[in-house]
């Protein structure tokens, strides 16, 4: 058993009410630069629909992510090391700009400098990239609340073997948002794609990030992630991604995108795993058991076994403790309400969604279930707005039975509060879905009235660590500050209290510390050697 810890994110896609927040703080922290206007490292989609790029869950198009060879083994879908060489100049399974969406802005100026006349002037679009007027065809944001849905929503790939059912039922036309970073996967593709090996994983979080030193540009990243979230920079030439906020969550600050959320509907927290077991979960025969197969590498760290290995590995003692009190591991592992995004591409994704539960009462009453009936609320699910098949399309590879399970525990917490708040008696009993009365208390706590310090659980990255960190972030070309790197650049687009590393030569083995007038503690290295680093705000 190999303990590693991961950094985790959980959605709860009922609270999601496509405000589009967390994507302009996103767009404003990390990609407002020439040579990123199309991308988006976090965006925010429409379902049912095809989605940004259009259609990139279809992998027999796109060939992401991972499959199974003749013998069971674990291989790209995008090919061999041979066939990758061989169309290294050409890559034909990149997405154009115009699946993208071919970014544009508007003339504002033109109603300034337009000369007297007697009709009013208009603007135009024109394109963010070439400067020239467009009339826009496609956007990031084109499908929002199923705009355009009758002739693209067909076409969403979900809907395979479904789409019969959906047009028949449009006049009960369902949808709910879904928010999108990078998944920051146990078993990356884009990783493994990468012929430069500029894409890594970290060792200590998990997060993965690119290399900019080291990226040639080669473009298999994007090709190669089956979600679709590795970006190409055309002033650059550098591949660029979700860096899940890194400079945040090493001061144990939570990402951008989850601070200006207002449905708060995003969680974060450690989960310890097994990383012996990643490779062979991964390499599950049946796709519709990869869900299973990815929570057996979840380790439990309330286990003094876990726990004490894990103190072996080296990974810190608070990281333990935060991991006990982990939201991510509680709704994936615990009650299990919290499932991944396709997992049949075998990446073994580490962001997860607690699906949408739509109004049970309305379902229930439309369907004649009587209310005194015990099993009126279970029955109701499979009666719900949202197909339960297109959510097992989307979450379970096609599998039905996590999604409902899901779904009756939500259910039930809702139940057991509504009982509660009307002093009327339960006629449904938790246990029959797998929760204790304390386990509805917890859930509902967790899910409704979670407080800031319970939503997200980050321990601060460690001062003993600032020497591997910074050789990480900076010598590798990771750092903010870089001219062209995966941030904005400059001091000013940090926020304000995250940790900041300097280097001017290898990290040594002791430093000596002090605290400032605010209290904040700095080390300082030793003056033999001539170098040093200092971090503010990260310890107490």
């Amino acid at each position: 058993m190999r303990i590693m810890a991961q950094m985790t994110m959980v959605m709860n896609l009922d609270k999601c009410i496509g405000c589009h927040t967390c994507s302009v703080a996103c767009k404003q922290t990390w990609t407002n630069r020439p040579g990123t206007e199309y991308v988006y490292f976090n965006n925010v989609e429409t379902k049912p629909g095809i989605g940004y790029p259009t259609r990139y869950e279809d992998q027999e198009q796109w060939h992401g992510g991972w499959e199974l060879d003749k013998k069971g083994r674990l291989k790209l879908k995008g090919g061999t090391r041979l066939k990758r060489l061989l169309s290294i100049f050409y890559n034909p399974d990149l997405p154009t700009i115009d699946q993208y969406h071919d970014p544009f802005t508007f003339d504002y100026a033109k109603l300034i400098t337009a000369p007297p006349g007697t009709k009013a002037p208009s603007v135009s679009a024109r394109s963010a990239l070439t400067g020239r007027e467009m009339v826009p065809q496609w956007g990031a944001n084109w499908e929002d609340d199923l705009a355009g849905a009758p002739n693209r929503a067909v076409n969403d790939p979900n809907l395979v073997a479904m789409s019969e059912k959906v047009k028949l039922d449009f006049e009960s036309v369902f949808m709910f948002y879904l928010p999108r970073i990078c998944e920051h996967c146990l078993n990356p593709s884009c990783v493994a794609s990468c012929p430069s090996g500029a894409m890594y994983k970290r060792v200590e979080d998990g997060i993965v990030l690119v290399d900019q030193d080291r990226c040639r540009g080669w473009r298999f990243c994007v090709s190669g992630c089956p979600y679709k979230k590795v970006y190409f920079n055309h002033r650059t030439g550098k591949a660029e991604k979700c860096t899940l906020c890194f400079p945040r969550i090493e001061d144990g600050l939570p990402t951008i995108c989850s601070e200006s959320c207002p449905g708060r509907l995003r969680y974060l927290g450690l989960v310890l795993y097994d990383a012996d077991k990643v490779a062979q979960a991964a390499a599950t025969a049946d796709p519709q058991e990869l869900y299973e197969a990815q929570l057996g590498t979840f380790l439990d760290p309330d286990d003094p076994e876990v726990a004490e290995q894990a103190d072996l590995e080296g990974i810190p003692r608070d990281w333990i403790r935060a991991a006990r009190r982990s939201p991510t591991h509680a709704l994936i592992a615990k009650y299990k309400v919290a499932l991944p995004l396709h997992p049949e591409f075998r990446t073994m994704p580490m962001v997860w969604y607690i699906p949408p539960l739509s109004p049970v009462t309305d379902a229930a009453a439309e369907a004649g279930y009587d209310e005194s009936d015990p099993d009126s609320i279970f029955a109701s699910i499979d009666a719900l707005r949202i197909p339960m098949e297109y959510l097992a399309n989307l979450l379970s590879a096609g599998r039905i039975e996590p999604v409902r399970d899901s779904l009756r525990r939500l259910a039930t917490v809702r139940a057991a509060m509504r009982s509660h708040q009307l002093g009327t008696k339960l006629n449904l009993n938790p246990a029959e879905v797998g929760l204790t009365a304390e386990g509805v208390d917890e859930l509902f706590r967790l899910l409704a009235i979670a407080r800031y310090e319970d939503r997200y659980v980050i321990p601060p990255a460690h001062a003993e660590d600032a020497g591997r960190l910074l050789a990480q972030h900076s010598l590798s070309g990771c750092a903010l500050e870089s001219e062209g790197g995966p941030g904005m650049g400059g001091e000013d687009h940090i926020a304000q209290g995250v940790s900041r590393f300097h280097v001017q030569a290898k990290a040594p083995d002791v430093a000596s510390s002090f605290r400032d007038d605010r209290g904040r503690l700095h080390f300082q290295l030793s003056p033999n050697n001539g170098s040093g680093f200092s971090t503010a705000g990260g310890l107490a």
